[in-house]
């Protein structure tokens, strides 16, 4: 009689040391990865564009040529959109320097001096005399700050070659997607060839879900920011509202420019701190808005995870991988989320589990 050989443990022994060994090596080298998985994303993203230029004919190198230089120029319309509202900015922030000055020294330090007692006058002189009795303490700071920030002028050295880089990584992952696709599924085992197909659907569709969340997510929260601003009257609160709409895809960076470029407009127009104290409150309240009930909900729901894994993913991630990590914890969380729903439904219908 036949009876069917049983397969031991050693071949799923070695793929989890396999796949342990490959996420080690990934967090050893998440610095040098960096433009490596954001243009990974990126390809993602992008690929149905590519696939839909060749269904019409044209050749793939070309479509992938066309849709990163289509990725590029609306990278370049958000910049121009952003840099020179900075600019601006900068430029009446310093024009009204001196009554902010005028400001500060009048207003503001008399109140912080009435409720919190002390002396802290404000001209050149109380400045030079400050310089010089603490001269000493200045340079020892100063030697101090120098390593930093040539460590810093490293550091944006190798963000200035990855920003360049990732155009070059965009289109070689465009023009490759379906080889190496390809490629992928040929090395799965020919008995394994269904569970994978079915799997690699699933991720497809939960990460639909999510992309569509997020570009939702963008949209609400640029009318919250935008409208909340433009309640406070603030002049240009629309537009640095909807920028931080558009950037909220990154956590914190959306509400932190936002209200960066929020607070300088504030303070260049309004002349009380009711107005400054109003712009905060669109952001503390927008963000708080965000974190808790607008990405777990619209994002989470989406994909299946709870508003609780939504929060520790982006948390984890963030914390294993740094701001790759935040960038892409939500599809990785995704991803662990099909992967864990399979390796259930194998354990419930294992021997092993419902053997008495």
């Amino acid at each position: 009689m036949y009876t069917k050989k049983k397969r031991g443990l050693s071949p799923w022994i070695i793929g989890t040391a396999f796949f342990l060994a490959c996420g080690a090596l990934v967090l050893a080298l998440r610095d040098i990865l960096m433009p490596f998985i954001v243009a990974a994303v990126l390809a993602y993203i992008l690929n149905p564009l590519v696939e839909k230029l060749r269904d019409k004919g044209v050749p793939r190198g070309a479509a992938s040529m066309l849709v990163m230089l289509f990725a590029l120029l609306l990278l370049l319309a958000l910049l121009l959109i952003l840099v020179p509202m900075l600019i601006t900015q900068f430029e009446n922030l310093t024009n009204r320097l001196p009554q902010l000055i005028d400001f500060a020294q009048n207003k503001a330090l008399p109140w912080l001096h009435a409720h919190f007692g002390g002396s802290l006058p404000l001209n050149k002189e109380a400045a030079a005399n400050w310089l010089k009795n603490h001269s000493g303490t200045v340079q020892q700071a100063a030697s101090q700050i120098a390593p930093a920030l040539m460590a810093q002028g490293g550091a944006l050295a190798v963000g200035v070659s990855n920003f360049v880089l990732l155009p070059l990584l965009l289109y070689y992952f465009l023009f490759d997607w379906q080889r190496w696709s390809h490629g992928i599924r040929a090395l799965i085992p020919r008995r394994f060839i269904d569970t994978y197909t079915r799997i690699s659907r699933e991720m497809d569709d939960v990460l639909g879900e999510f992309l569509r969340g997020q570009l939702m997510v963008m949209l609400i929260m640029g009318l919250v920011y935008g409208t909340g601003l433009m309640l406070t009257g603030l002049d240009s609160g629309f537009a640095i509202g909807m920028i931080a709409g558009i950037l909220v895809f990154v956590p914190y960076l959306g509400a932190f420019t936002g209200l960066l470029l929020a607070t300088v407009a504030a303070l260049l127009q309004f002349n009380s701190w009711h107005g400054m104290v109003a712009v905060w409150s669109v952001f503390a309240v927008g963000q708080f808005l965000e974190s808790f009930f607008i990405t777990p909900k619209i994002v989470g729901d989406r994909i299946g995870l709870s508003p609780f894994w939504v929060i520790f993913s982006l948390m984890a991630f963030g914390q294993l991988m740094g701001f790759v990590g935040m960038l892409v914890g939500l599809p990785l969380a995704a991803v662990c989320l099909v992967l864990l729903r399979e390796g259930s439904q194998a354990y419930f219908a294992s021997r092993f589990y419902q053997h008495k």
